[in-house]
């Protein structure tokens, strides 16, 4: 998930299909610069087809926003959704 530095990373999107218990959730991640120097992991999710929810988490470095990254995509991975 490295990127040189000031550069928008790639967002990360994961999906969860149920149909026979009518689930279709995603689950996008993504890591970016702000506008003050710092770092933000923005993480959107919901009902595919919809509008999500939208978090944003600011990090010092991006080193930081990246290990954030990677652990909320494990833990996602583990509740059933994938790539």
């Amino acid at each position: 998930m490295a990127a040189p530095a000031g550069v928008a990373m790639t967002p990360i999107h994961l999906e969860r299909r149920e149909p026979a218990r009518n689930r279709q959730r995603f689950y996008t991640i993504l890591v970016t610069p702000t506008l003050f120097g710092a770092w933000a992991m923005v993480r959107e999710w919901g009902r595919i087809g919809h509008p999500g929810t939208v978090r944003e988490t600011w990090f010092a470095t991006e080193t930081a926003a990246v290990e954030a990254g990677a652990k909320v995509r494990q833990r996602r991975e583990k509740r059933g959704y994938c790539a």
